[in-house]
């Protein structure tokens, strides 16, 4: 129904006279006296009608009149003659009462006509700002190719003529200002680093001519994506670039995702490895340094989540594209060397060490534990690990740990390692680097010197400020990243084999028994731990079920159903111990076809927790970090809070769909 239908229809003169005019010409066919005198009656009402609406206008500019004329030094005439576009209208229906020639001048109109509406005159007009108590319209109005910001209030006639409340507006030409500011945002700078992130694994054991053609490729690729942006860019490393632009680009480089990443695929090494890049983004700083940190801060984050994607950095938060390729190794043991000393610096110039792992502790966070408290004693500090053992899967794990002399007064409460934590209290966070996801959130906040060991990617949150960061996506497990610092600073002579059995189980639980996410380093660690005294039967004890668990594991697995062909989904309706669950999404894995698995279940507080596994293509990480959780590739998880099962799982088959049409 268009807008002069809708005012047809509507109550008012126009519809009465329309009525009024039908009726007569029917009535001419049976009775033209009758018919006549309809019609002259209609004529009346007409002029009256007008001469009732001129009334009111009249009225209304006695009353402006009379409210200048209250005001101490302002003629009478102030509000009529205001110099600026005025326009007073209905509250209900925007319809124009009254506006000055100002305000006529906008539209090329020289007056309205009988029931004209703001509305008409500039579409999405309306009221409600005004009815909401505010005294300026929430955005600028695009009137005449004119920009207007609007000010007004709401005013009541007085007297016996009153009719009401109605609203007056002012309207302020901004256009210039508009254009100006416009200018300003598109023009500020934006700074890129552009990482060659690859450069040694795609070159490896080739000619130096080899590497200089992929170099000199790669390079070519960066200025055809900068060309027509009319920026700045600078080979300032051999595998880094620095490209500055201007901010009115940034959008359609989003909308592309940044295909560079997507052009650098194309090349290709002898070898078969596709090339890639990382690249870090500092925007809406207060400076170029400001931007170029934030740049700087984004190309590490990229790094740490194991590369091949661009990561956005402004003065709120982080953005996320890409991060879907296959993730390279590239650690070295001259790196874990460097921050086996580092942390025994750190160790030794403290009075006390606590470990804490993260919520609902695993074999992977306390086997960590176990081995840091393993570099402590050799460095002779006493060390603790921070735990909640009524919400702790790894109990048993922590009940062999404890039948050691050493271990008898070293598991602690959240609670009671507030009260140890002094200034020279040095705290270790291991398998996790998100501050909301550490056991206990009030002691990182209590500590001043935080070491973080961890090998899931780093997310938008995450532990800032810290003395020590080992963070490797590239790992299978915490434990695997302990372990090389524990072979750098400890001897195997001085390895209890309780912390062996520990490193070794956080390592087989993580990788499902070598089959996930295992390198040349995974087995090196396996095999020193090996060496040391860790007993595979004892590992498979340790990560033994018992029997109630077994039987829930299987029921969860008899709703399993499949979506999008390559991924199985189970949703259950009653809560779950989540070490069961996430056993069930690894077992979901052994179907055919699946390449990931999800099962979602509530929580007895009202919220929703899903947990996630794959072993395909399909990142689990990006997938459930869009719903704010976070893990690896091939191991994710989520928790809702006040959410019904429901609800949770329509995010997540949106999460999903979305993850597929990126």
């Amino acid at each position: 129904m268009n807008n002069n239908l809708k005012r047809l229809l509507e109550p008012g003169t126009r519809l009465y006279v329309f009525f009024l005019v039908v009726f007569a010409g029917i009535g001419f066919i049976f009775n033209s006296k009758l018919a006549v005198a309809e019609i002259a009656i209609v004529a009346l009402l007409l002029v009256y009608s007008i001469t009732v609406n001129r009334r009111r206008r009249k009225d209304f500019l006695a009353y402006l009149e009379s409210v200048a004329a209250d005001i101490e030094a302002v003629k009478s005439d102030t509000l009529v003659n205001f110099p600026l576009p005025m326009v007073a209208f209905k509250l209900e229906n925007t319809a124009i009462v009254w506006g000055n020639s100002f305000f006529s001048e906008i539209f090329g109109k020289k007056k309205f006509h009988f029931d004209m509406r703001i509305s008409d005159l500039a579409p999405g007009f309306t009221s409600k700002w005004l009815t909401e108590g505010k005294l300026q319209y929430p955005e600028p109005i695009e009137a005449g190719g004119r920009r207007f910001r609007i000010y007004g209030n709401i005013i009541r006639g007085e007297g016996e003529n009153s009719r009401g409340f109605m609203g007056i507006s002012f309207w302020l030409d901004v256009t210039e200002y508009e254009q100006l500011r416009e200018e300003y945002e598109s023009s500020r700078p934006i700074v890129a680093i552009v990482l060659f992130d690859n450069l040694d694994e795609i070159s490896k054991n080739q000619p130096e001519r080899v590497r200089t053609r992929l170099q000199n490729a790669v390079s070519e690729k960066v200025e055809n994506w900068c060309s027509d942006m009319g920026g700045i860019v600078c080979h300032y490393d051999k595998e880094r670039y620095l490209v500055i632009f201007e901010q009115r680009h940034y959008q359609r480089l989003a909308g592309e995702k940044f295909s560079l990443m997507d052009s650098v695929h194309e090349l290709v090494s002898s070898s078969g490895i596709h090339a890639s890049v990382s690249i870090g983004v500092g925007r809406d700083g207060g400076s170029f340094e400001e931007n170029y940190n934030f740049a700087l801060l984004s190309t590490e984050m990229a790094l740490s989540r194991g590369g091949d994607q661009t990561v956005i950095k402004n003065r709120f938060n982080f953005e996320f594209f890409g991060g879907r390729g296959t993730e390279i190794e590239s650690r070295t043991k001259v790196k874990s060397r460097v921050i086996a000393n580092a942390l025994s610096e750190l160790i030794k110039s403290s009075g006390q060490l606590l470990i804490m792992g993260h919520k609902y502790g695993d074999m992977d966070s306390v086997g960590g534990a176990a081995g840091l408290c393993c570099i402590a004693r050799k460095l002779g500090r006493r060390a603790y690990i921070v735990v909640d053992e009524r919400n702790c899967a790894a109990g048993s794990l922590l009940e062999r740990l404890k039948a050691a002399p050493e271990y008898r007064d070293a598991v602690i409460s959240p609670q009671e390692a507030i009260l140890r934590a002094d200034r020279d209290t040095l705290l270790a966070v291991v398998d996790t680097n998100r501050p909301e996801q550490a056991e206990d959130k009030n002691l990182l906040m209590a500590c001043n010197r935080v070491v973080v060991i961890d090998h899931h990617r780093r997310a938008a949150s995450y532990i800032q400020n810290a003395a020590l960061t080992f963070l490797e996506p590239y790992a299978s497990s915490a434990c695997e990243l302990v372990c090389e610092l524990v072979q750098e600073l400890v001897e195997q002579t001085d390895i209890l084999k309780s912390e062996a059995d520990a490193l070794l189980a956080g390592i087989v639980m993580d990788t499902k028994n070598f089959t996930l996410r295992t390198g040349e380093r995974t087995f090196d660690a396996a095999a020193f731990l090996n060496r040391a005294g860790a007993d595979t039967i004892t590992v498979k004890k340790l990560l033994q079920n018992d029997i109630d668990d077994t039987v829930a594991r299987y029921k969860i697995l008899q709703k399993v159903r499949g979506y999008r062909d390559n991924i199985a989904v189970a949703v259950i309706e009653e809560p779950q111990d989540r070490t069961v669950a996430a056993q069930a999404a690894d077992e979901m894995l052994n179907i055919t076809g699946i390449q990931a698995s999800v099962v979602i279940y509530p929580t007895g507080s009202g919220g929703a927790i899903i947990s996630a596994r794959s072993i395909g293509e399909i990142n689990v990480q990006l997938l459930l970090e869009t719903l704010g959780g976070g893990g690896n590739k091939s191991a994710a998880g989520v928790q809702f809070e006040n959410i019904t099962l429901q609800d949770a799982a329509g995010r997540l088959f949106e999460a999903i769909d979305n993850y597929f049409k990126e």
